[in-house]
């Protein structure tokens, strides 16, 4: 019996363990939207892309959080260099800047360069940088 409790405390703190390292924020990759009230192009995204961004498989890999310059630089983000341009989309991951689209060039160019930026988020996963 007590060989059960051990196995089953072993398993529930590496599974909670995992959920941590989900839900604790600069574990996983994520795309700040860097945005303002007014914005008319942020406005325009949220119209094309938005609404179906957190279901696309892009969406999946790299989260939306949006930061709006209005409020000040958010902490968790001290090594990204700040943002005067709305939108601005930033790939982050563990703390650190991946790639960055400053603007929003339309529904059909804003796929592939997203594409590209997470690109270069494999090759940083690849060379462990």
């Amino acid at each position: 019996m007590r060989r059960l409790n051990v196995a089953g405390t072993l398993v529930g703190s590496a599974f909670f363990a995992g959920i941590a390292a989900l839900t604790t924020p600069g574990i996983a990759a994520e795309l700040i939207m860097v945005e303002q009230p007014g914005c008319s192009w942020c406005m325009v995204w949220n119209e094309e892309i938005g609404v179906a961004y957190p279901k696309t498989d892009e969406g999946k890999r790299a989260p939306l959080r949006r930061v709006d310059i209005t409020d000040g630089w958010p902490e968790d983000l001290g090594n990204v260099q700040r943002e005067r341009l709305t939108p601005t989309f930033i790939l982050v991951e563990d703390g650190k800047e991946i790639a960055r689209l400053r603007g929003y060039p339309g529904e059909h160019f804003f796929w592939p360069l997203l594409g590209d930026m997470l690109d270069k988020l494999d090759e940083h996963r690849k060379s462990g940088s």
